[in-house]
């Protein structure tokens, strides 16, 4: 069972995505990210797979959940380096998590 202190060592903040390219070289519909996690954090890349539910004009400038201190994961030719979070909606593709007020870029989640 997880505990309160192992949950407190995740860092999950906000983020506002801020530029989109197509992932081609992955093995499943892929969109490349950057993301700006404000002053503390700074912009930060991301891989996910988003393409089914996502055009790139509709990510540009969406707040999204991450978590800033995993390792950063080489995926083929590109490095992740946060983990945008989303849960799968009924055809198990990702939906994005976001805040339901506006919140400042960078916060983090408690």
């Amino acid at each position: 069972m997880a505990t309160i202190e192992d949950f407190n060592k995740i860092d999950v903040r906000v983020g506002k995505i801020i530029d989109i390219e197509e992932f081609l070289e992955a093995k499943k519909p892929t969109y490349k990210l950057k993301i700006d996690f404000g002053k503390e954090i700074g912009i930060k890349k991301s891989c996910a797979q988003l393409v089914k539910n996502y055009s790139k004009e509709e990510l540009r400038g969406k707040v999204i959940l991450g978590v800033v201190n995993f390792p950063p994961r080489q995926i083929g030719p590109a490095v992740s380096e946060v983990l945008t979070l989303g849960v799968p909606d009924s055809n198990h593709e990702c939906v994005l998590i976001q805040p339901e007020r506006e919140v400042e870029v960078g916060v983090r989640l408690y």
